[in-house]
């Protein structure tokens, strides 16, 4: 009996523990009935962009949907971006009957700078799973730059300028405006390779038209969509608006964009058909340097600048760029490469940074680099690869640069933002960090670099 009655003791204060029998707060040794509690509900709060400096401080807003006070159990699974796991901490806290309580989680240690996966869990149920980074500026990328990296860009650059680019102006009177002409630009780019006959590119330009000088902004687009990966969608044409501001060039790099719709396709009213002819870019002739897509691809945006500067409107002391995705690659490429420098550019979510990790990330464009591979080593796929890797371009950079940086990027990861970031030899740079969003262009994005280009402007 006395053992029964011991072991009725220890079950009560195990049960009273546990939350599932309350004691009365009038007489602690009195307990009311066996409740069933409902699990607490969470959402994981934004703090500091969910980019930190050393430790996380992951915040949890905790509901408890019961009538009487109940203990939460917030668990943190912290994981790098390469999939090794970290750590995993645990905190618990009571929140009072019906009502919140704000729990913050964080680590003992400071974490290394870099980018983490944070699976979030309340009471055993799934809250959220995020990135987030720690001191994302101090990340190291290493340059891997071939010894003949300068000399195979000044190479390309030589057989750029021995070309006539030909440049021939459509007009496009349904978008024309008395501030700005608008034009289709055809003109010739490099070969695919040392040899061959020139490759021509095409791209939407809007010119002032009051004879004066104008600062000019030069626009890159983001890797296009072929079949089977979607239908290929109709591309506008920009209108030349109200404001002569800026002369802008929205440059379609070979084989995409302009390059690769018939005339239904476009809204110019142009009645001429493209077709892609290279497949799927990231493909094209892989693996071999000189014959690469991204070359010929980048020869293209420095040749968009020295159409630019054939123009009498172009004030050749400021010249910009942006771009998304694709598009940040190719301004990063474009102050790198072009014989005029650039005074600032303005990449967004890059595409094309530090393959190594990059490939250790995501899957794409990794599985089409792997399929692609043939008989080279990794090491020297790697090599291959560097050429075009605008860490590596990075360095050629002194000009300006405002970048942006989207934490939940799954298509160019954030650390692939931060790999050119991280290298560029200019000391005026600010990036901007979107702790919620994917791989896009966020809202906010043109009227912030804009006003970064107009401070700049000489």
């Amino acid at each position: 009996m006395i053992r029964k009655s011991l072991a009725f003791v220890s079950f009560l204060a195990l049960a009273v523990l546990a939350g599932c029998i309350r004691p009365d707060p009038d007489d602690p040794g009195k307990t009311e009935d066996p409740v069933d509690l409902v699990p607490c509900k969470a959402s994981i709060e934004v703090t500091d962009n969910w980019v930190f400096g050393g430790k996380p401080l992951i915040t949890f807003n905790v509901e408890n949907p019961n009538s009487v006070a109940a203990t939460a159990e917030a668990k943190v699974r912290i994981s790098t971006d390469l999939k090794k796991e970290v750590t995993t901490v645990v905190v618990n806290d009571e929140v009072p009957a019906n009502g919140t309580k704000q729990i913050v989680v964080t680590t003992e240690q400071d974490l290394d700078p870099g980018f983490y996966k944070a699976a979030c869990f309340i009471d055993k149920q799934s809250a959220k799973i995020f990135t987030f980074g720690i001191s994302p500026e101090k990340i190291v990328s290493a340059p891997d730059k071939q010894a003949d990296f300068d000399s195979f860009w000044e190479g390309a650059k030589k057989q750029l300028a021995s070309l006539d680019m030909k440049a021939e102006l459509t007009e496009i009177p349904s978008r024309s405006t008395s501030a700005r002409k608008v034009y289709m630009v055809e003109m010739q780019s490099v070969p695919d390779g040392k040899s061959g006959d020139p490759v021509t590119v095409r791209g939407y330009y809007l010119e002032p038209q009051d004879g004066k000088k104008h600062p000019v902004i030069m626009h890159f687009f983001g890797y296009d969509t072929q079949p089977p990966y979607g239908a290929i969608p109709k591309i506008s044409c920009p209108g030349g608006g109200s404001s002569a501001e800026f002369a802008e060039f929205y440059l379609s790099n070979r084989g995409q964009q302009i390059n690769a719709r018939p005339a239904s396709l476009r809204s110019d009213g142009i009645e001429k058909d493209f077709a892609n002819t290279y497949g799927d870019w990231f493909a094209f002739n892989f693996g071999e340097k000189d014959k690469y897509y991204y070359r010929g691809a980048f020869m293209d945006c420095a040749q968009a600048i020295r159409f630019i500067a054939t123009r009498p409107t172009s004030d050749l002391n400021n010249i910009f760029a942006e771009g998304s995705s694709q598009g940040g690659a190719f301004s990063y490429a474009a102050a790198a490469l072009s014989e005029y420098p650039l005074n600032a550019i303005a990449p967004c979510v890059a595409f094309l940074g530090d393959f190594p990790d990059y490939f250790r990330i995501v899957d794409w464009p990794a599985n089409t680099a792997y399929s692609n591979q043939g008989p080279m080593t990794a090491k020297e796929m790697y090599a291959f690869l560097s050429y075009f890797d605008t860490k590596n371009l990075a360095t050629r950079i002194n000009c300006s640069v405002i970048a942006c940086c989207c934490l939940q990027d799954g298509t160019c990861p954030p650390h692939t933002h931060m790999a050119p970031y991280n290298n560029l030899a200019t000391k005026d740079k600010e990036i901007y960090y979107y702790p919620l969003l994917q791989h896009t262009t966020p809202s906010n994005w043109p009227s912030k670099y804009e006003a970064f280009f107009r401070a700049r402007i000489k």
